[in-house]
């Protein structure tokens, strides 16, 4: 089975109401946003960086990218998780990844069939993300340790339910 590892919203510049909660929550799981990257790098498992546009609708990802490090509240762990050589990135003008995006017309050429997700904020845009993958038929496990939160009550809640209402695997970037 062919994976890929999204990594939903990790190019944020922390600048919005919930920026304060969502760094803080982003710094404490940083470790294993690294480790599933690294283990996608290593097994040769394709990164796609899937990303709010902030509002930005030249298709700049490279500037996307250096604005958040340079200029964004938490750029000194954005850095830690900012795309590499042969990294994928689709912005995206909505919550989910494959909301209004060419991500699955990039899944598709990748013959992907099963998502790892990792990403911000769990709640919000990682399960909905998920929730889109599952009605495209792909096999799809969120790494709930590699997922920044705004809530932690909601994120237990949105895990909850992508798991029994959607049939999401929930894991651990541990478990990769």
């Amino acid at each position: 089975m062919k994976d890929a590892l999204l990594l939903v919203d990790l190019i944020n510049g922390f600048d919005h109401d919930d920026g304060d909660r969502l760094l803080e929550s982003f710094r404490q799981r940083l470790s294993s946003m690294q480790a599933a990257i690294s283990h996608a790098r290593r097994s040769e498992i394709p990164a796609i960086y899937v990303n709010d546009d902030a509002g930005r609708w030249d298709g700049d990802a490279p500037e996307l990218v250096r604005s958040a490090i340079e200029e964004g509240r938490g750029g000194d762990v954005v850095a830690l998780v900012a795309p590499g050589d042969g990294d994928r990135i689709v912005v995206k003008p909505r919550y989910s990844g494959f909301d209004h995006t060419p991500l699955a017309l990039l899944l598709e050429e990748l013959k992907v069939e099963r998502i790892l997700l990792a990403g911000a904020a769990t709640e919000g845009c990682v399960v909905q993300t998920a929730i889109d993958a599952r009605e495209l038929g792909y096999k799809v496990t969120i790494l709930a340790d590699a997922c920044a939160t705004n809530d932690e009550r909601l994120e237990r809640i949105a895990l909850h339910y992508a798991e029994q209402v959607v049939g999401v695997r929930i894991a651990s970037a541990t478990d990769l």
